[in-house]
């Protein structure tokens, strides 16, 4: 898993609230379980038009955000189902950071396992935030992980709160696997003493 640790980017409007994980990856596209080619489907539903041609009114389909890897959305982002492709898409679309004031549970834990990071804030630093992304190219947010800031809009860095094990994985590009492998010399260590304990196991 990529780490994250400083990330310089344009930021990108989504300014709706209760995003499902439907809408983030329509169920056509959940056929596969490879994590690349996702991207394509992304808010697929939310980002066409009725003749299917892209919605030049949607911030992804602008020029201004095509290279966007922060999303400033809405409230309870993420709700819906569990489904693990919907953090797999916005990473293949190359969506790293995802900000809001709040996330479902399901979906917030999926983020940190495939190296996208949720941050939240407080609904009037969302506010800010989200005025600062509408203003397309000029837009750029720089999120410091390791300092939990963000900067770049207005005024002072806004300070995020985040779980010390989720961040020191995020960090070092853990994910749960590499996390349990971390301790492979005291697990073996112990499945020795077992089995010399315990040869008929």
């Amino acid at each position: 898993m990529q780490p994250f640790t400083t990330l310089t980017s344009t930021a990108a409007p989504l300014d709706m609230i209760n995003v499902d994980t439907d809408m983030i990856i329509p169920k056509d596209y959940l056929k596969t379980i490879k994590r690349t080619g996702l991207g394509e489907g992304l808010f697929a539903e939310i980002s066409r038009l009725d003749d299917g041609s892209l919605d030049p009114n949607f911030s992804l389909n602008q020029p201004a955000y095509k290279d966007a890897s922060i999303l400033v959305a809405g409230d309870n982002f993420g709700c819906g189902s569990s489904r693990e492709h919907a953090p797999w898409a916005l990473l293949d679309r190359g969506i790293r950071c995802i900000i809001s004031t709040s996330f479902a549970d399901i979906f917030f834990q999926n983020c940190f396992k495939n190296g996208v990071l949720p941050v939240t804030v407080t609904p009037a630093e969302l506010e800010k935030l989200m005025e600062h992304a509408k203003r397309g190219a000029n837009a750029t947010l720089t999120v410091d992980l390791p300092n939990q800031t963000i900067s770049g809009a207005d005024g002072e860095p806004i300070h995020f709160e985040i779980n010390p094990g989720l961040k020191h994985c995020l960090v070092n590009g853990l994910d749960e696997i590499a996390l349990t492998m971390q301790k492979a010399e005291p697990i073996s260590g112990h499945e020795a003493k077992l089995a010399a304990e315990r040869p008929w196991v």
